[in-house]
């Protein structure tokens, strides 16, 4: 994306009110251009040859297609960032597995505070998405296993945690990654850049998707081995040593690093509670958001890894990282299973 012109968007909506209020209100956006607008996705196919957008935003609930099935119809073939708009949650997490780049929940519009506050999210999410590197989606069993077989040997000796920070792009990259790793590695914690009303059932989707026993995060839970730790939305989280156990801690706070939860404050409290034994994963997003928090766990003497630029959605979290010498190694998403597992 050249940042010296204009996103060009176009709007998918089937409510003529929706569209216009999403359009109006991005074009507020000195870097945003509304290029077209359309009603369903037949005409959102021939809006997009006519206009070549750099990205769509997209209801799900339209006639004549649902918005999921032409996201993957759209995917498959002429692959376009996009940003989905809905109401129902349960949509909104299928949508990032058909391949849209994020999402925004759908306000009520007679609220004013909520429009705006829509819409402020709206534009920083199409921006990004402007910057997306996107792959043509196949056709994969969710709940087929990459790895090649569980080792014998005790994963558990060198490193006692992994910890992981993603934001645009990771929820899939995430699940890419885990899909490849034995169930008796470490215990995993997670900062993943995500609304308060989702993290619970992002952690539901790869519990059941998944051989690891996944949950959102509660002050006290242990990290254990083949238990992955998500952190709950709008709240921090750390590690910290507990009764000779390592637990987590969930606490409201301010943004660090633009963020609650942000990845800094996980990855510096692992710096500082568990040091060497750790280990330290950075994945796609906007921003630097944990580069610094990684930095600190590569100088206690942790191990860290990062999400190489041909396979990062959003290659700014893993750059700002790896610019900084906080990563140790980069490696693309489909290596990376076996990169922590050599290391273990």
């Amino acid at each position: 994306m050249n940042r010296n012109r204009k996103v060009k968007v176009l709007v998918v909506d089937d409510s003529r009110l929706s569209r216009e209020i999403i359009s109006r209100g991005i074009s507020r956006d000195e870097n945003i251009v509304v290029v077209g607008q359309a009603s369903d996705p037949f005409e959102a196919r021939d809006r997009i040859e006519e206009l070549n957008p750099d990205v769509i935003t997209l209801d799900i609930n339209m006639p004549k297609m649902n918005g999921i099935e032409f996201l993957r119809k759209l995917m498959s073939q002429h692959p376009i960032p996009t940003v989905v708009i809905s109401g129902m949650k349960e949509k909104l997490m299928e949508s990032l597995e058909a391949g849209a780049v994020d999402f925004v929940s759908k306000p009520d519009v007679k609220t004013k505070k909520d429009l705006e506050g829509f819409l402020k999210e709206l534009e920083y999410k199409v921006k990004t998405a402007s910057t997306a590197k996107l792959v043509k989606l196949k056709n994969e069993d969710s709940k087929s296993r990459d790895v090649e077989a569980e080792p014998k040997r005790d994963l558990n000796k060198r490193i006692k945690v992994i910890a992981v920070g993603a934001s645009t792009g990771g929820t899939e990259a995430f699940f890419k990654l885990i899909k490849q790793l034995p169930t008796n590695i470490p215990g995993m914690v997670v900062v993943q850049h995500m609304p308060s009303s989702f993290t619970k059932m992002y952690a539901d989707r790869l519990n059941s998707q998944t051989g690891f026993e996944v949950i959102e995060a509660k002050s006290g839970d242990e990290v254990k081995p083949g238990r992955i730790i998500i952190a709950p939305g709008d709240f921090h989280m750390q590690v910290r040593p507990e009764n000779g156990k390592l637990t987590v801690r969930c606490y409201e706070g301010e943004k660090v690093s633009g963020h609650c939860p942000s990845v800094d404050v996980l990855f510096e409290s692992v710096a500082e509670h568990v040091g060497k034994k750790a280990l330290g994963v950075i994945l796609t997003g906007m921003g630097r958001d944990g580069a610094k928090g990684l930095l600190s766990m590569k100088q206690r003497g942790a191990y860290t890894i990062g999400q190489d630029r041909d396979t990062s959605v959003v290659y700014g979290m893993p750059m700002v990282s790896y610019n900084i010498g906080a990563v140790e190694k980069q490696v693309p998403i489909d290596k990376m299973g076996k990169a922590i597992v050599e290391y273990l």
